[in-house]
This record gives structure tokens, C-alpha cells and sequence, in this order.
């Protein structure tokens, strides 16, 4: 784990930064779950937001676990208002439509995600996927 903070003035607030590297497993995501929850609660971020970015975190991770080979990493940085969150993982591009699990029980992750996000981006990688949201964080 990894956490960063920029010099603060009156005319220019703090910008943090952390990183929490974890195995791409299940067991796992309530470590990065709870971790947000924390060093948002540090940050001074309002309860609102912070809420709405555990949750973020708990999809994303949740989907870095179940495709993700080797670990995942959630990255949070907090800058100028903005609250950006990033898990990339080790996957490959996400397998739609498995025959195994009833249409009900996956696919609203993302859904989700997009509805609490300001906005989001999934891209491919040379070394697995990366999936970014951003919410707006006021002071």
C-alpha cells in the first residue's frame, strides 16, 4: 500500500493518492472495500461521495476478482474536487453471456457503477484490464 499527499496551501487544497495491490480474488474485495472507506474518511471526503465510491469499489474489485489472473490493484486519487478510481487486474476482456449462471445473478456491476460515476472508462491493456470511474468530491 501506497499513499501520497501533495503540500497544501490556502490557494491550492491537498491531493492525495493511494494504492492498494491485492491477489484477484474474492476474499479480498471487502480488504479494498474497507480500505476506501477508511482513508476516505481521512481525506475528509463527504459521507455522500464516500459512500458512492465504496460501492464503486466494491463492483469494481468484485469484477477484478472474478476475471482478474493475478492480483488487482485499486488506485484513489483526490484532486481539485475529483475523485478518480481505478482497479486494473491481469484479465483479459470480460466474457459476456456464460451459460452456467442465471441472466439475473451478473451484469449489473457496471451498471451501477455508471449510474454513481460522473463518468467511467474500461480499456484494455498490454497487461490486463483497466476500468476508471470519477465522481465529484466538494470539500
Amino acid at each position: 500500500m501506497f499513499v501520497t499527499d501533495s503540500e497544501c496551501t490556502s490557494s491550492r487544497p491537498c491531493s492525495h493518492r493511494a494504492t492498494l495491490t491485492l491477489p484477484a480474488q474474492e476474499a479480498h474485495v471487502s480488504a479494498a472495500r474497507h480500505f476506501t472507506a477508511d482513508l476516505l474518511e481521512c481525506w475528509s471526503v463527504p459521507e455522500r461521495e464516500r459512500d458512492s465510491a465504496v460501492l464503486i469499489v466494491d463492483e469494481l474489485t468484485a469484477n477484478a476478482a472474478q476475471y482478474g489472473r493475478e492480483c488487482m490493484t485499486l488506485v484513489l486519487v483526490l484532486d481539485h474536487g475529483a475523485l478518480s478510481i481505478v482497479v486494473s487486474d491481469s484479465g483479459t476482456a470480460v466474457e459476456h453471456g456464460a451459460h452456467d449462471v442465471a441472466p439475473d445473478e451478473h451484469g449489473r456491476g457496471t451498471g451501477i457503477v455508471r449510474y454513481l460515476a460522473q463518468s467511467t472508462e474500461i480499456r484494455q491493456t498490454r497487461s490486463g484490464r483497466e476500468v476508471r470511474a470519477c465522481l465529484r468530491c466538494p470539500a
